[in-house]
Parts: C-alpha cells; structure tokens; sequence
C-alpha cells in the first residue's frame, strides 16, 4: 500500500539501525538467489560479507541486486481472517554493489559489521590476520536507491459489520530480546563476561 511507504533517508536509518540480518537477492545463472546475512553501515554505504567462495557474493556485481531489511513488531488479529495482518518495518536497498578490495575500506566495513551486531566487540577481539582478510568477501552498496514501508496499528475492521460480532481483536506484539550470554565450555572459568556484551542481556533488538 502506497500510504505505508516512504523515501526518507531517517526513515531508512531507523530500519537499518533496528538490526543486523538483512537477505541479499542476486541472480545467479539465470536464477534468483537469495541469501541471508549480516550488515553493516558507514555513512551512505551498506556493507555484507560472506566467504570468498560464495556464488552470491562472487557474482553479486554483475548486475542489480536486492537487500532487504524487515522487522516484525506484532500480529493484526482482526474479526475475520481476511483482515489479518502484520505490523512491521521493512527496507529495501537496490544498486549495483561493487567487491570491497581497498585493505583500509575492507577493514572499516567488517568492523561496522561487527559492531551494528554487538558494539563494543571490534575493541575487544581480536581482529582479522592477512590470510583471514583475503578468505573474506565484502560487498558495497550505496544507500542512494531504497525504499522504506511501515505497517502499524490495530486492526481496520472495528467500524465494519463484523464488529459486532463479538469476536476479540486487536495486536500481539513480537518483541525480539538478547539472553543471558552462555559461556563457551573451554572457556576458563576466570575469565568474565565483558561488559559490552553483558549488558545486552534482556534488552530488545536494536
């Protein structure tokens, strides 16, 4: 519905800010594939990653590709079936992306990846080595062409006939939440969980 759409730029940060999986459309030989992945954003650059050996990254920049971004925030129950729905935020990135072969932008990318996922880690790990830099593809795309919609609300048919059926209707919110950290069993018993991934226990994505 062209109502739930918009072309603002803070509209499309608010989505991307919101998460860090997205799904990368490419065609393959001919055919759609679509594969999920994480991201991460530096100014009007999105970025994903993937080994060197993917089909999809590998043949991403020959031609135009799709990143989607969706949240759901809750189900639309209704009276009837027919106007059930979704509440939801969603973007979608199109372009050309180009293969990130600058050792300096590669580095920036990987580390906006890894802290749109969990900030704080990029400090805190350690980072990639030479050979692990090259077994690593990262992918470029401009924020310039994308789109963003937005679904909310209860839902439409509480001034239809059917409410006065008596039915019960309204939302059932979806929230997504981080659990407390599980240390790795061959993690010395010494050695704590950091602060910056501690404190991400309990709260909401985003």
């Amino acid at each position: 519905m062209r109502e739930k759409g918009s072309h603002r730029r803070e509209d499309l940060d608010a989505v991307l800010g919101a998460g860090f999986l997205c799904h990368l459309g490419v065609v393959v030989d001919g055919a759609p594939m679509v594969v999920p992945t994480v991201y991460g954003v530096e100014g009007d650059v999105l970025y994903v990653h993937g080994s060197v050996a993917s089909r999809s990254l590998v043949r991403a920049p020959d031609g135009v590709v799709c990143v989607t971004v969706t949240h759901v925030d809750g189900l639309v129950l209704a009276r009837s079936v027919f106007e059930h729905g979704v509440n939801y935020r969603c973007a979608m990135v199109y372009g050309v992306p180009r293969i990130v072969t600058d050792p300096e932008e590669k580095l920036r990318g990987l580390r906006a990846l890894t802290e749109r996922s969990t900030p704080g880690q990029w400090e805190y790990a350690r980072r990639p080595s030479r050979k692990e830099l090259a077994a690593t593809s990262l992918v470029a795309l401009d924020l310039t062409e994308a789109s963003v919609k937005v679904a909310s609300g209860p839902p439409d048919d509480g001034d239809s006939p059917d409410a006065e059926l008596g039915l019960w209707a309204g939302v059932l919110p979806l929230v997504t939440s981080f659990g407390t950290p599980v240390a790795d069993p061959a993690l010395p018993v010494d050695i704590r969980t950091p602060a910056h991934i501690a404190d991400r226990a309990g709260r909401p994505l985003g």
